[in-house]
């Protein structure tokens, strides 16, 4: 037995795995797969390069495998696990009988709703009927809006809106047919509410936290006989509830019986509970109706991921899992045609994943993992409208009664929009959390180097050789001039100059190499390409490059066809090099997570890797071409700043800086222009992109220093132990 089939992982995916020479699962790995396969929504939260892909493409993998295995065999539901563990007890919330944005936790007894503007409501498995008195507790577990109470099966899922259905809402309002009237007093979170009802007296009424709030509703006569069900109806809230399973938190009044505990003469199953003959006749999803959508911010991303599933289902035969990459400069009718003939899992970007389900071309109706890689990077990208529209129109319950599961992962995963998009479309998810906040891995050192114009005046003979960007062709820059566009243009040629200083410092055969913008990029790779040809050869990786050419350029780097990479911050996301030695930023982010996403390029599985960024004095006019642009960059020379209408900023980097520092609550080691670095700051002797030795730690002379400490230790502990035996009395 491998040791993934430890955490439920089929033999046949455990033995590819094991031929990928992954021995034993990461930390990240170890706490979501067994989640995952639980049935669980996941938030994972892990540094870049700890496994995050594995985690979540190996059990999805497995369930999507066994899916197709029980429609093969002619199975229907997979009973109390495929449905949440509900079905197994009598007394739990439906998975059926709700609203499509309401969700029901794993054990049936905790209901919530995301959304802002509508209510969603839902019913019980299991209704009363006849004669007796009926008691269950429902707890307020989040803030929001909430109405709880009893209905009948006839009445509306937002409950209290016909004659059918009694409730008891959050503002202090009792409702029946669209009656709201005054009653009792407000509740909201932690609030327990009892809800009672009397077959006997024919009467509904309600308690806050033990307290008897008095008659809410008289049952009419032609209801007597109707079977009524708990019930609750929610508008961005959550409720838990106890129907006497476990002690409940206020006892009942004399007479009132906990559901659970109900004689079962006056028992009866809600109809509406149980998935219909044609939903489970249509549990065989479309050809084009996949079970698995994985969104990644970029094609590489993509790539990378769809690689990974199809090394991990190489022995996952009968029935076989189809994969299906959709990404731009691919031919989309190529995409549409392999839709047609049967897909499994989609691994997209944002973009072709749209147009395809715009078109109508890919269905969502059997959609169970929806999964979000590189979350922060989606949403910064601006495609958070995107994924709520995805999301609404997923079924939150398939027709064979499995659940959608959402998973969500990324390197920085505590950003304030990645938290609040968990908040609106999660089922109470787990959270992995292996990271923490933002944080550098102990493998990575990195540093600053201060560029200063006004303290080196080398750029004055470097300007005919290094290319800028063209922001200051039409200012008067020259040597000697102090102005700021001067000191800003000299800041461009010095970055070029440094780049190639940190290169030959430290003798870097491999490395990646971040600029903040594609323009960036082009005029870097001229310059490396003109001072050092073959010996400084690199290839470029952005949104404006060709998918083939981005696809070739990143193969060569990673098969150490070329030394260096240089990409944007969107390119090289995710993008997964075990053992890169080097990362220089010729431009430091504007976006924290970012500076913690390009780190983590280097520093991976144990090995040391070394991070420099280069960082100006003075402030850097530099392209911002904004919505207002109509090219968006392209072929645009209009160098005015955008409160001139114009396609410019100043770009600080000493303030960018300041707030990574305080982020991380660090102060990053600044090195001077030689770029070089004294490598005992960081506790011994290493070397870049190789496993750090035992023997090259500096420990041996921490050893050393404790000698005399420890031997003092011992004197004292032998003079206690002889006081000790002095002073025993004589027997």
């Amino acid at each position: 037995m491998t040791a993934f089939e430890e955490f439920g992982v089929l033999p046949e995916i455990g033995r590819a795995v094991d031929e990928m020479e992954w021995t034993l699962p990461t930390d990240v790995q170890a706490e979501a797969i067994p989640l995952i396969l639980g049935g669980g929504d996941v938030l994972m939260a892990a540094e870049t390069g700890s496994g995050k892909t594995g985690a979540f493409c190996l059990p999805i993998l497995q369930i999507v495998w066994e899916t197709l295995k029980d429609i093969q065999e002619g199975k229907g539901q997979k009973g109390a696990g495929a449905s949440g563990g509900a079905t197994a007890k009598p007394w739990t919330m439906s998975f059926f009988d709700r609203g499509n944005a309401l969700a029901v936790s794993p054990e049936g007894l905790k209901c919530q709703a995301r959304e802002f503007k509508e209510w969603h409501g839902c019913r019980c498995t299991t209704g009363v009927q006849g004669a007796g008195k009926y008691y269950f507790e429902a707890t307020v577990t989040d803030e929001g809006l909430c109405r709880v109470g009893w209905s009948t099966q006839s009445a509306n899922l937002d409950l209290g809106t016909c004659k059918y259905g009694f409730g008891f809402g959050g503002t202090g309002k009792k409702s029946n047919s669209r009656q709201f009237d005054d009653y009792g007093e407000a509740f909201g979170i932690n609030d327990v509410i009892g809800c009672l009802l009397d077959l006997q007296g024919n009467e509904v009424k309600f308690m806050k936290n033990g307290k008897d709030l008095g008659v809410a509703f008289r049952v009419p006569d032609n209801l007597r006989t109707e079977t009524f069900y708990p019930a609750v109806v929610l508008k961005n809230a959550e409720m838990l509830f106890n129907f006497g399973e476990e002690a409940f938190k206020h006892p009942p009044p004399q007479g009132f019986v906990g559901l659970a505990a109900v004689d079962q003469k006056n028992v009866r199953k809600n109809p509406l509970a149980v998935p219909t003959a044609a939903a489970v006749a249509d549990a065989k999803p479309k050809p084009n109706a996949p079970q698995a959508i994985i969104i990644e911010p970029s094609r590489e991303l993509a790539e990378q991921t769809l690689n990974q599933i199809t090394r991990f289902k190489k022995y996952l035969k009968d029935p076989l899992i189809n994969e299906l990459l959709l990404i731009g400069g691919v031919s989309v009718k190529t995409q549409m045609a392999v839709l047609q003939s049967g897909v499994d899992i989609i691994v997209a970007t944002p973009g072709r994943l749209e147009d395809l389900i715009g078109g109508g071309y890919l269905l969502l109706s059997h959609c169970r993992f929806f999964v979000l890689d590189e979350a922060d990077g989606l949403l910064q990208q601006g495609y958070g409208d995107l994924i709520d529209r995805l999301h609404k129109q997923i079924p939150k319950i398939t027709a064979d009664g499995r659940r959608l599961q959402m998973i969500v992962c990324s390197a920085t995963l505590h950003s304030f929009e990645v938290k609040k998009m968990a908040e609106r479309l999660m089922h109470f998810p787990t959270w992995v959390d292996l990271k923490g906040e933002d944080a550098v891995p102990e493998t990575v050192h990195h540093v600053v180097v201060r560029v200063d114009p006004q303290k080196d005046t080398t750029w004055h003979n470097m300007r005919q050789r290094i290319q800028t960007d063209g922001v200051h062709a039409q200012d008067n820059v020259r040597p000697g001039n102090s102005t700021a566009e001067t000191l800003s243009e000299a800041v461009k040629i010095l970055k070029g100059d440094y780049c190639v200083r940190a290169i030959e410092e430290h003798n870097m055969d491999r490395a990646i190499i971040f600029c903040r913008t594609k323009l960036d990029c082009d005029n870097l790779e001229k310059y490396l390409k003109y001072v050092g040809g073959q010996k400084y050869s690199c290839v470029c990786l952005h949104g404006d490059r060709k998918p083939q050419e981005r696809k070739a350029n990143l193969d060569a780097f990673k098969e150490k066809q070329v030394k260096f990479l240089i990409c944007t911050d969107v390119a090289a996301r995710g993008i997964d090099i075990t053992g890169l030695p080097f990362m220089i930023n010729i431009t430091l982010p504007d976006e924290k997570s970012n500076y913690v996403h390009r780190i983590g390029r280097v520093g991976r599985a144990e090995r040391m890797g070394l991070a420099i960024s280069l960082v100006s004095s003075v402030p850097e006019k530099v392209w911002y071409h904004g919505e207002w642009c109509k090219s968006r960059g392209r072929n645009c020379w209009n160098t005015n700043l955008t409160a001139q209408k114009g396609c410019c900023i100043w770009y600080n980097e000493m303030n960018y800086l300041a707030e990574i520092e305080d982020h991380l609550n660090i102060t990053i080691p600044q090195v001077d222009k030689d770029i070089k670095v004294p490598v005992n700051d960081f506790d011994g002797k290493v070397v870049y992109g190789e496993k750090v030795l035992n023997s090259g730690t500096g420990y041996k002379d921490h050893v050393q220093q404790l000698i005399p400490v420890v031997q003092q230790l011992a004197e004292l502990e032998s003079k206690a132990q002889l006081l000790f035996l002095k002073h025993l009395p004589v027997r």
